[in-house]
């Protein structure tokens, strides 16, 4: 038997035209700058995987991301303050899994590329 070497996410690249902005976005969202070696590339922390903001590369396009799920808690007033800090909002906070200790709540908004994200809160269930 093997062992997977894959233990986890650590970094994700995310496609954006305008790298400054992009970081003064997630910064608005409280995600901390690590380091920015190039104006073009930047890495932010979002808790133990490092977001690495990009110009388009090869082939890339932006606003043709992957979700990201931005683990929160209270979700509705995150949500919330996002709109009331003019972030275009897609899909209001709603359950959308009730697990058995649990349930997943799920938000959509977009940055100002028209990226979308997501706020994700797995709210603790009465056991």
């Amino acid at each position: 038997m093997t062992t997977s070497t894959v233990c986890g996410l650590r970094q994700i690249a995310y496609v954006v035209a305008d790298v400054p902005g992009a970081v003064a976005f997630f910064q608005q969202l409280g995600l901390p700058l690590l380091f920015q070696p190039a104006p073009q590339l930047a890495f932010m922390e979002l808790g133990d995987v490092r977001l690495m903001l990009t110009l388009p590369q090869g082939a890339g396009v932006c606003g043709q991301n992957s979700v990201l799920y931005l683990q929160c808690q209270q979700i509705e007033q995150q949500y919330q303050r996002l709109l009331d800090a003019g972030v275009s909002g897609e899909r209001p906070p709603q359950c959308v899994a009730p697990m058995p200790d649990h349930d997943l709540w799920l938000a959509f908004f977009r940055d100002p590329e028209g990226n979308l994200l997501a706020l994700l809160e797995e709210k603790l269930t009465k056991i």
